[in-house]
């Protein structure tokens, strides 16, 4: 079938799927490379960096998620120059999200890092004269990623969704994309 422009549905149908994925996973990867990065350190070291961490997550996580990115989407379509600004729809989509993305792929990491540094291995790690970022990097991290990964798979349906609110809303991908 044909939409009321003479266009065929199908591909239609495809390249919005494939721009929904293209979005989600942007958008969970954004999440992922800094909410992770800020979670395992969080968990790692502990003291002041984890509560100044784990309180800047929480003030995330009370601001509704379709508010926020909205107002991301508004911002950054503002800052960018307007519809026909240098951040296209997509990218401005990606980024919004994601900063959504953060706090809850952060707080994953952050209780899976807490875990794991206290394991014999990371002892062992820092008797033999290791430094925290290697630690970081070579003990923990690869215990944690199982974690993370599952969380952000759950995140790309999540963002899927938030994307179709925000189309709904009218600040989403343009009709003919």
């Amino acid at each position: 079938g044909c939409d009321s422009n003479g266009r065929d549905m199908v591909p239609r149908l495809a390249l919005g799927a494939f721009t929904s994925l293209y979005v989600a996973t942007g958008a969970v990867l954004v999440g992922f490379l800094i909410g992770g990065t800020l979670g395992l350190i969080a968990g790692f070291t502990g003291g002041k960096t984890d509560t100044i961490l784990t309180g800047m997550f929480n003030v995330l996580l009370s601001v509704p998620v379709i508010i926020m990115a909205l107002a991301l989407v508004a911002f950054l379509q503002g800052a960018s120059g307007g519809e026909q600004g240098t951040l296209s729809p997509e990218l401005i989509l990606i980024i919004a999200i994601g900063v959504v993305a953060i706090p809850l792929i952060g707080r994953i990491t952050r209780a899976s890092s807490l875990s794991w540094a206290q394991r014999e291995f990371v002892l062992a790690s820092r008797a033999q004269g290791a430094k925290s970022r290697r630690i970081m990097v070579r003990e923990v991290l690869p215990n944690v990623l199982p974690a993370m990964f599952s969380i952000a798979l759950l995140a790309i349906g999540i963002a899927i969704v938030a994307e179709g609110a925000l189309s709904i809303l009218g600040v989403g991908v343009r009709a003919p994309t």
